[in-house]
């Protein structure tokens, strides 16, 4: 039997924040592939390595966790007054599915740096030192993305002394900003309440948060689940219980926040909405083994992403926590003392986060108009991934 070559196609392996995947320009992909559908998602989970019942992503590009199972299509601004436009999705690891519905914050950091050295901006907008703004459309959620990325010699300067916890090795800082990062359609509080009870049949009910900023979230109390908002991934992850009670419990959140019409949808929605569980400030030790003392944080959050705990913090949910620590009621500014805050800084599994937001009420009803946060991003190889090409 003869077997055809497999294909090369352009890509760059980049780390954006506490995550990582694989930035294709949409031109670069087969034709097939430039527009939305199967032939496009059975590339890039070839790509990645999935579907991978063995969950190691030997045969792909992934690192078999929620972090390392991502791909990103950057394309000419289809919006005035932007530069690009950024497609993020969040790739299943032992399922042949790819999540579309929502952004990833931390490969947002990436996307800049990307933008310019692929030639997105025009020379001229391009400092020869000092800090390049690029303004990103970000196609899944269609809102609007500022990143401020530092330029050296004419190129963006990746290396730097910036610190981010979740990630071994400094580099330099990229301060993003995410305007207006409410859904597009429907209230920052799609129940109309800044908290609410959150029925599960089978598990009891929870006062939690359902809020659309950055990425649509669920915040519980952790006391409520039985937890102290210290909990690093194995005390999760290692209890299949304790992640089926959580995908139930964020099932019938996803109901509640009229994201889907039944729970049985949530297996096809694994990447919204986020579960999150908080709880106020507490001594621990990070996965690194570094001490985070209470009185530097002013609360603990821990969140799941794709059906596990996340071993830092997604960058969206970041900014689902600083709009909800920036409104009174929520549980999460409940934790953190009942204080409403415009910069809040939250312990998680590998260390500390301090992210900001603005949220003003206006006819009623919060609004948040800005949340920024500084992550960082750098290249980790480039030029060329290969698939077999029957793939798709």
């Amino acid at each position: 039997m003869a077997y055809l070559p497999q294909l090369r196609i352009p890509a760059t392996y980049m780390r954006g924040g506490t995550s990582k995947g694989v930035f294709f320009r949409l031109a670069d992909l087969p034709e097939r592939c430039q527009v939305a559908g199967k032939a496009r998602d059975a590339l890039l989970l070839r790509v990645v390595g999935s579907p991978d019942p063995y969950e190691k992503h030997i045969d792909g590009m992934g690192g078999a966790t929620s972090s390392t199972s991502k791909v990103v299509i950057i394309a000419p601004a289809s919006e005035p007054g932007h530069d690009v436009d950024y497609l993020f999705g969040q790739v299943a690891i032992d399922k042949p599915f790819i999540d579309w519905s929502g952004n990833c914050g931390n490969l947002s950091a990436a996307v800049g740096p990307f933008a310019i050295a692929h030639g997105f901006l025009p020379k001229e907008r391009i400092p020869q030192d000092g800090i390049c703004t690029v303004r990103i459309w970000q196609a899944n959620i269609r809102k609007t993305i500022i990143a401020h990325v530092p330029i050296a010699g004419g190129a963006v300067q990746e290396m730097g002394d910036f610190e981010l916890d979740g990630v071994a090795f400094p580099a330099a800082e990229i301060a993003l900003e995410f305007l207006e990062p409410a859904a597009e359609e429907g209230s920052l509080f799609p129940t109309g309440n800044v908290r609410d009870t959150l029925d599960v049949p089978g598990i009891g009910s929870f006062s939690a948060t359902l809020i659309n900023s950055g990425i649509p979230t669920i915040f519980l109390n952790a006391a409520e689940l039985g937890y102290q908002g210290t909990e690093l991934q194995p005390d999760i992850n290692n209890n299949p219980e304790a992640l089926a009670r959580f995908e139930k419990i964020r099932a019938y959140g996803a109901v509640k926040m009229g994201l889907i019409k039944d729970v049985a949808e949530a297996a096809s929605r694994q990447h919204t909405p986020k579960i999150a569980f908080v709880a106020p400030p507490r001594d621990y030790v990070a996965s690194s083994g570094k001490k985070i003392r209470a009185e530097d944080i002013d609360l603990n959050v821990r969140a799941l992403s794709m059906g596990k705990l996340h071993h830092a913090m997604m960058g969206t949910c970041a900014v689902a926590i600083g709009t909800a620590a920036a409104i009174p009621g929520t549980v999460v500014s409940e934790a953190a003392g009942g204080k409403p805050r415009e910069v809040v800084r939250f312990g998680h599994p590998s260390g500390t986060l301090r992210v900001g937001a603005t949220a003003e009420k206006r006819g009623g009803e919060w609004l948040v108009t800005k949340a920024i946060l500084s992550r960082s991003a750098r290249v980790l190889m480039e030029g060329f991934v290969r698939v077999p090409a029957d793939t798709f």
